[in-house]
């Protein structure tokens, strides 16, 4: 391959940064010939192509094409590929590996794409040379690269190696990691290389693991971003020319040496997290800018200019979370407005870039972008919003706060009237959390539980119901996000003390999981856990991290009822989830007690109940166990042991971990009856369960005194809904 030979090349990219791309590719010396989704094609020499691989900021991979070929049908796709000299591209006993994509209406299948092209080079080769490579991914002396559209198969050979977005200085990543081409497109789409040659400044408030401020002092040090690679996938290949490769890498050494004598603008990040400020620190030391580039722990709130060398303007650029579910995003849009309020008081005529998957939280900043930018983070469709922050003289007076939508209002009013009533009920009685809403208005169908701790911070609980089929998506989330806003409002608490839980129609092709399910919300076990009091027990509570939040409010009476009949009992809580009824008993004097549950999270959480009690826990014992095996190995030892049952099992279950599958429907008889067994004369059980449609079995009503109390052990809060559980006293007859 002559030095001077044009090449057909190809560069992959993230979608959205083709034009950019394009413009990158003509300033390296290509020459584009077109744009498609996600890819650039021009031409060049081979010191071009390995250029691109240099120091392309945008670039996935660049692709060197060798054939364009009609096909129709697998045997055509054999023979495109055979027809091919791969002898002059690897040594036979190398290493290949093949990528295939597109499909046809022969060849229907990515795989049997990429084996029968990889059988064709095989065979070609062990024909050539009595030898056949190794098929490895990873590290490959050759990558071949197919793609199939209407018929036409490109036969192109990757020059990249892995994707070149992987510098080499990012071993430490975030959470939500910006892929490092992504970045440098976000720096460029702002101007950065401009702003940093007027002596601007780039500070990110967000800054996370640093990918923005790398990137961008990689640009303004004319750092070559491949420089930091190991290696690329050329250099295995049998056409490479390491003469033309050492000298680019020689020059893009000596421009990186020049650019980083110069004083570089000041670049810095903050981020309130410091343990991902760890992170960011190690790829700043890896990518050798340590002494460009600075990051400290600092909250939105406190975002200013650098005091230590101030500068007059430049870029902020910021990709904050965005969250996925609503729950998050309303959580979100106090600190995108505490972060435009920060912009406008400290950082009067900057441009500020911010990046989002949601671009209404992005203008929840007060800011009026003049530019967008449609972009993908990954799969998910973004925008980068440019801003110009206005001179303090242009700036009028604060915006108001937004007031409420007159649908809002009219939940408002709802929630002002529960807590007239339902509140001051729960007042009297000592109760400090309840349910104050319960989908009164059918159009907002939801309920919000209050929680109060015990230092008086209120909290809100709001669990969606799944919207009907009937009602579109989005209608449906605009009513939870007025629920909510009501709920800030008449309640007067901080976005942060509302916990959200969506219930959203997922999509599950193939089966699955039920098509709609609760909504995790993804924040870390523990971390906001607070403690209630119910009765003089104090128990824990966690809004965030599960469906369920350690207290089944609904069971409030059925838990008074189980105290008021412990006492100089030896109590059993089966299915005992946090063991709140089981804390209950024995502050109501139960001698003892047994609570059986399998999940290791509830048993743990248990124990954290029993400890905050000062429970002895030679007295009470918790035992971590498949209720259903538990109940029958203890016929054999338990049989007349206790005096107070309480059980409360689930509706259905098939854990991996149980022995069979639980219908309580089905199953309830033989429940009922194994627990009798463990009574002592003269005991209780206390039968519970969720099933809305449940009918107690006829021969159990016949063998055992049977007392329905559901109506009984629901308190007011819950009258609205008076299916919500089923309580049975259960005792032998006579």
């Amino acid at each position: 391959m002559t030095q001077k030979r044009l090449l057909d090349l190809t560069a992959t990219c993230p979608k959205g940064l083709e034009s950019l791309l394009a413009s990158e590719l003509n300033s390296l010396g290509g020459s584009v010939t077109r744009e498609q989704p996600a890819a650039v094609h021009f031409s060049g020499t081979l010191e071009v192509a390995y250029r691109c691989c240099l120091w392309s900021r945008l670039a996935n991979r660049v692709l060197l094409r060798l054939a364009s070929e009609k096909i129709a049908d697998a045997e055509a796709l054999y023979e495109a590929v055979a027809a091919q000299p791969w002898e002059e591209h690897i040594n036979p006993s190398g290493k290949l590996w093949v990528q295939f994509s597109g499909t046809n209406r022969e060849i229907r299948n990515s795989q049997f794409g990429a084996q029968k092209a990889k059988d064709a080079i095989v065979d070609r080769l062990r024909q050539q040379s009595g030898t056949r490579p190794l098929v490895e991914r990873d590290h490959p002396d050759l990558a071949v690269v197919l793609r199939l559209h209407r018929d036409q198969l490109d036969i192109s050979i990757d020059l990249s190696g892995e994707s070149l977005h992987r510098r080499g200085y990012r071993t430490h990543i975030g959470a939500a990691p910006l892929k490092e081409n992504l970045a440098a497109a976000l720096l460029l789409r702002c101007g950065w290389p401009e702003i940093a040659a007027g002596g601007g400044a780039l500070l990110d408030p967000m800054c996370g693991s640093g990918t923005n401020l790398i990137e961008g002092a990689m640009m303004a040090a004319d750092f070559a971003p491949g420089l930091l690679r190991e290696s690329f996938g050329f250099e295995r290949w049998l056409n490479h020319q390491n003469d033309i490769w050492l000298g680019l890498r020689e020059e893009a050494l000596a421009r990186r040496e020049a650019g980083l004598d110069r004083e570089l603008p000041e670049i810095r990040g903050y981020d309130a997290d410091a343990k991902v400020l760890f992170a960011a620190e190690a790829n700043i030391r890896r990518a050798g800018l340590e002494q460009h580039v600075r990051v400290s722990c600092r909250p939105v709130s406190s975002f200013k200019i650098p005091s230590h060398r101030p500068v007059q303007t430049g870029l902020v650029l910021v990709n904050p979370p965005y969250g996925e579910r609503l729950g998050e995003q309303e959580a979100l849009r106090e600190t995108y407005a505490e972060l435009g309020r920060q912009l406008k008081q400290e950082f009067p005529g900057w441009l500020v870039g911010v990046f989002t998957g949601n671009p209404e939280l992005g203008f929840a900043t007060g800011l009026r972008s003049h530019k967008q930018y449609q972009l993908y983070n990954g799969s998910i469709p973004s925008q980068l919003l440019l801003f110009r922050v206005r001179e303090a003289s242009e700036g009028g007076a604060p915006a108001e706060p937004r007031a409420l939508s007159e649908e809002a209002q009219m939940v408002a009013n709802r929630l002002q009237k529960n807590l007239r009533t339902t509140g001051k009920w729960a007042s009297r009685n000592g109760i400090d959390n309840y349910r104050l809403y319960d989908a009164d208005l059918p159009e907002y169908a939801a309920a919000v539980d209050i929680y109060r701790s015990l230092e008086g911070a209120v909290y809100a609980h709001v669990q969606e119901y799944r919207p009907p089929a009937k009602i579109d998506e989005n209608k449906a989330r605009g009513r939870l996000r007025d629920l909510v806003r009501a709920v800030r409002e008449v309640l007067e608490i901080p976005q942060d003390n509302i916990s959200i839980k969506e219930r959203r129609r997922l999509s599950h092709k193939g089966g699955g999981r039920a098509p709609s399910q609760y909504q995790k919300q993804g924040r870390g076990t523990g971390d906001r856990n607070f403690w209630i009091n119910e009765y003089g027990a104090e128990l824990e509570v966690d809004l965030w991290t599960y469906l369920d939040t350690g207290v089944f409010l609904d069971h409030r009476p059925v838990r008074q009822y189980l105290r008021k009949l412990a006492n100089g009992k030896k109590f059993l809580n089966l299915f005992c989830y946090t063991a709140t009824a089981t804390v209950q008993a024995a502050l109501g004097g139960a001698t003892q007690s047994t609570s059986v549950d399998m999940s290791k999270t509830y048993q743990a959480w248990a124990g954290r109940n029993f400890r905050r009690n000062q429970l002895d826990p030679y007295r009470h014992q918790l035992v971590e166990a498949d209720c259903l095996q538990w109940l029958t190995s203890a016929q054999q030892n338990r049989r007349g042991h206790y005096d107070l049952i309480f059980l409360d099992p689930p509706s259905f279950s098939n854990s991996a971990r149980m022995r069979g599958v639980l219908d309580i429907q089905r199953d309830h008889g033989r429940l009922i009856r194994e627990c009798m067994a463990l009574l002592a004369p003269g005991g209780t059980l206390v039968f519970s369960n969720n099933l809305r449609s449940f009918k107690m079995d006829a021969e159990i009503l016949e063998e055992f005194a049977v007392e329905n109390l559901s109506a009984v052990l629901l308190d007011r809060d819950f009258q609205r809904n008076p299916k919500i559980h089923n309580v049975w006293r259960v005792e032998a007859k006579g």
